[in-house]
């Protein structure tokens, strides 16, 4: 069972996940700038086959460029998003939270840099995307990031393993069992 001295015990894991985070901006960033520089909108490179290809496009909206009025909405989110996990990311004590919330942080702000400071305005700005698959919209590493971490969230919550790298099992149970241990001991 996990008491409160084994949680403590453990060291935060942030400057961790701001590490992985600044990685995942560092690597967005470096290849939306390789891409700028390599390809004109609209132009298509074969990497694999029809599996994978290059192609430079901007997107002012979301995923299959739904919203592209409303731009702001979207950097609203990501500025909330970056935020929200800087704050929950003082609890991590886990390393594979530390890296799910450093890559959906570093996602959120690859491609908040991108409506922030790219044409047509600040808070306008339209995303770098260039990595195209079949039956998908063209995406990029931030996107990439925040998917993997997503994944890794259900992963981890599906495991049980909380924040603070302790198991779900460990904190004595679900509301159930606390109602068992309430009847147990009214005789109800």
């Amino acid at each position: 069972m996990t008491t409160p001295d084994t949680v403590a015990a453990r060291p935060r894991r942030y400057p961790f996940l701001l590490l992985v985070a600044v990685a995942a901006v560092l690597a967005d960033l470096a290849t939306k700038q390789w891409v700028l520089s390599a390809f004109s909108e609209g132009e298509s490179v074969d990497v694999i086959g029809g599996l994978l290809q290059f192609t430079l496009v901007y997107n002012t909206g979301a995923a299959f460029s739904m919203g592209t009025d409303h731009t702001w909405v979207f950097t609203g989110i990501a500025i909330v998003v970056v935020g929200v996990i800087a704050y929950l990311g003082l609890r991590v004590r886990n390393v594979w939270w530390a890296v799910t919330l450093g890559l959906m942080m570093g996602g959120a702000a690859g491609n908040l840099m991108d409506r922030l400071f790219r044409d047509p305005a600040p808070f306008h700005g339209a995303v770098v995307d260039f990595i195209r698959v079949p039956y998908w919209p063209v995406f990029n590493i931030a996107d990439s990031c925040v998917v993997v971490g997503a994944c890794l969230v259900v992963l981890l919550t599906f495991k049980g393993v909380n924040l603070d790298g302790s198991l779900a099992a460990e904190d004595g149970g679900g509301t159930a069992d606390r109602d068992e241990a309430t009847d147990e001991g009214t005789g109800t």
